[in-house]
């Protein structure tokens, strides 16, 4: 022992004797991250402490000080804080009052506020965090990817740890340094205006395609992710972001904690703590779900940060507290690290330290994760961004191709009766594009600021483009792209329009952009009573199918649509989602052929609202009894999506290796009948025949996407650990039940494009 003490000495000192000590411990790189951050905490004061706790809004969306008090107190429009000006942020950051910021959309600010920041006392740099969702949107000039349902709909996780890679290098090129992304809700409610930021209703496919999407945010340290948000908002009673939820332990983990689980054990750096309630406790002071579940039995040592507001909304919206203070409290004591966002947290905290009913241990566990970022992202050496190599980084030839091929393989084709699509190349036929979707920047989706026009590829543009090369004559007629104010005049005009063409491409869906407020109609806080589309949109298609001689509807939107008319009366649906910055090239490949359609739907197409809630994986008393006003089959099931490919399944073979680590191997003979390349996403599906509680009928399990091409054949294998079957007992323990298992696998949800085989298990395992 007291040679490997000489031994350890020895080289502390050898390593210590290199170190510059002309400046601070903390300054000095030659520091491992942890002896930085206690040199720093040592030299901090209460105050330098809770500060670092403090979120505050960019500087660009406060007032200037020549605002007058009573136009910054009659509304929020140019402040979120009401009473302070651009001036009084400007000292608080000098002051080293604030710790981190977010939404800082240019560079110029970002640089600015480091500056400030180097003023203050210990020179601690700033974090910046934005909402890159689907790339770095927020930012003008950015890669805008399709959304995540889109991302989701390729079913590859190798595509999503790409976006999250390359929207990191576009995040901190422009200044930024954390994303508040991904989020892993499981889309249960499609009312709710957030579903399209989701990767849809399966724990396993948003578990998945999370994951990989954080591993790639995270990748070479450039960015931290955050996973949000904790938890379960998304299934509100009423289908309205905030609104309560009610929900028991066993689905609490069996549905919406697995992608948590799993963000964590993927190595996320941050989680965002959800708006709602849960069985009558808001999560920002649920100290069971933050410390004993997230903290403690997950063993997550991130940092963990309020949403917007919510820390003061226990007292404004749901009571909890008798006032913000009391918030703070409740907030730190279930385990809080930063508050997003603004003023009086840090002096009510402050006030709490000194009552001693917040210890100063409790304030440096918070302190040591932010710090321990900052060093980690290299901020105290490289706070300032490089302007000269933006413009070689942000969408990039490589970024843009990326988002194309997403793009393309996100595309779902719903229906294509007499196989009118692909479209052959003609010089005699005519297309006529029209409808809201048509022509605009509706493609991008939520979460994204005005880009450059020739950055986007409406799906017009896509399609005047392609068909062109291929002897098409392609016009454009608008129909008026402001959804909810289509009028009977604008579709008698279009209808009158369509007469003349052999083809209508009509593009409907949903606006998603936040930056076009009067004419939203989905996205965040933009829930709907209903899932149809928005105002006379139903009407206008009737009308121009009336007179079209073909027709073909595009879907451009962010969750599903409930619209059985189309499909019982037009021959072509295609669900495009919003397909990014090029997503009207992909559209427009799909519609003649340059592209075989493979994408496949993360998430159920209900008939009406009514069906509510509708998923795949129910439990067998759900469909017992009929609707006496409505069938009980949903629209498009989960996993649906055509392709000029015919697949065939057979051959389906079941192996079990029972050794020390048990699995199973399901194999299966994939044919393409057909003389169209293409790419089939292939889907494993399990159902438990008996167990001591209800199971669903079927579960996920695996997918994979395989290339095949004309009339080629292909064995492909999935192997199955036994941990993947388990589930929570009647005693809430992790366990695999001896007995059959059935395993099906297909194109689809759907049984009827499945092919099945069973197992059995004669021993009981636990995990």
């Amino acid at each position: 022992m007291k040679i490997k003490f000489l031994v350890y000495n020895l080289i502390f000192i050898s390593i210590f004797s290199c170190v510059d000590n002309s400046v601070p411990v903390y300054l000095n790189k030659n520091y491992s991250y942890n002896i930085r951050v206690k040199d720093l905490i040592s030299r901090m004061t209460t105050e330098d402490k809770v500060a670092q706790m403090c979120q505050y809004v960019s500087l660009n969306q406060l007032s200037n000080s020549s605002d007058s008090l009573k136009t910054i107190d009659n509304g929020d429009s140019k402040a979120f804080y009401k009473g302070l000006f651009r001036s009084d942020i400007e000292k608080l950051v000098t002051d080293g009052k604030i710790g981190s910021f977010l939404h800082v959309f240019s560079y110029e600010e970002a640089n600015y506020l480091q500056k400030l920041a180097l003023k203050s006392r210990l020179k601690i740099p700033l974090m910046f965090g934005v909402d890159a969702i689907h790339g770095n949107g927020m930012v003008k000039g950015c890669t805008v990817y399709p959304s995540p349902i889109a991302i989701s709909s390729t079913f590859s996780d190798s595509l999503s740890f790409e976006v999250g890679k390359q929207t990191s290098k576009e995040i901190r090129a422009t200044g930024s340094h954390w994303a508040f992304a991904p989020n892993i809700d499981v889309a249960r409610d499609f009312r709710w205006g957030r579903v399209g930021e989701t990767f849809g209703e399966d724990p396993k496919l948003v578990s998945n395609i999370g994951v990989n999407m954080i591993k790639g945010l995270q990748y070479d340290n450039q960015i931290i992710a955050c996973a949000k948000h904790f938890i379960a908002g998304s299934e509100p009673i009423n289908g309205l972001n905030f609104s309560p939820m009610d929900i028991s332990e066993r689905k609490l983990r069996e549905v919406y904690l697995p992608p948590f689980k799993n963000a964590v054990n993927a190595g996320v750096k941050s989680v965002m703590i959800a708006h709602n309630e849960i069985n009558g406790i808001p999560c920002h002071m649920n100290k069971y779900l933050i410390t004993n579940i997230l903290k403690d039995e997950f063993n997550f040592s991130g940092l963990i940060v309020s949403d917007w507001m919510d820390v003061e909304r226990l007292y404004s919206l749901h009571h909890v507290a008798k006032d913000f203070k009391e918030a703070c409290l409740l907030s730190i004591n279930a385990g809080l690290d930063i508050n997003m966002h603004g003023p009086n947290f840090y002096e009510e905290v402050l006030a709490l330290i000194k009552e001693d009913k917040i210890s100063i241990n409790r304030i440096d566990n918070s302190v040591k994760k932010i710090l321990l970022a900052k060093f980690k992202l290299g901020l105290f050496e490289n706070r300032f961004i490089d302007t000269s190599k933006i413009s070689n980084i942000i969408f990039s030839q490589k970024h843009r191709k990326t988002s194309l091929e997403v793009a393309r393989k996100s595309i779902v084709l719903l229906k294509n009766n007499n196989n009118i699509l692909p479209l052959k190349s003609s010089s005699n036929m005519k297309i006529l594009v029209t409808g809201p979707n048509a022509n605009n920047h509706t493609i991008l989706g939520d979460w994204t600021k005005p880009q450059p026009t020739k950055n986007v590829t409406t799906i017009y543009e896509g399609i005047k483009a392609i068909g062109k090369s291929k002897g098409f004559e392609v016009d454009f007629y608008n129909s008026n792209s402001n959804i909810s104010a289509i009028s009977e005049k604008d579709i008698s005009r279009t209808s009158d329009f369509s007469k003349n063409y052999d083809f209508v491409i009509l593009v409907v869906g949903d606006n998603s952009l936040r930056y076009s407020k009067n004419t939203k109609t989905a996205g965040e806080n933009n829930g709907r009573a209903n899932l149809s589309l928005m105002g006379k949109q139903l009407k206008l298609i009737k009308s121009v199918n009336n007179t079209a001689k073909n027709m073909i509807v595009i879907y451009v939107n962010s969750k599903p649509i409930a619209e059985p008319w189309i499909h019982q009366n037009v021959d072509a649906i295609i669900e495009a989602w919003e397909p990014g910055s090029l997503g009207g090239k992909a559209v427009a490949e799909v519609i003649f052929g340059d592209v075989n359609p493979s994408g496949k739907l993360p998430i159920t197409f209900p008939r009406s609202v009514g069906q509510l809630q509708m998923h795949y994986n129910f439990k067998p008393s759900q469909y017992y009894r009929k609707y006496i006003d409505e069938e009980v089959d949903p629209l498009y099931c989960f996993g649906h999506g055509l392709s000029y490919s015919t697949f065939e399944y057979s051959n389906l073979k079941l192996d079990l290796k029972e050794d020390n680590n048990p699995y199973i191997t399901v194999s299966f003979l994939l044919k393409n009948k057909s003389n169209f390349d293409g790419e089939e996403v292939v889907q494993l599906y399990l159902r438990d025949s008996y167990s001591s509680v209800t199971r669903p009928v079927k579960e996920l399990i695996n997918y994979k996407r395989v290339f095949l091409k004309a009339n080629e054949s292909k064995i492909v294998k999935f192997k199955i650990k036994f941990e993947e079957l388990a589930f929570y007992d009647l005693n809430m323990s992790y366990v695999l039940e001896r007995g059959d298992f059935i395993f099906m696998v297909g194109g689809s949800s759907n049984s009827i494009d499945q092919i099945s085989d069973t197992i059995n298990l004669n021993m009981a395992y636990s995990f």
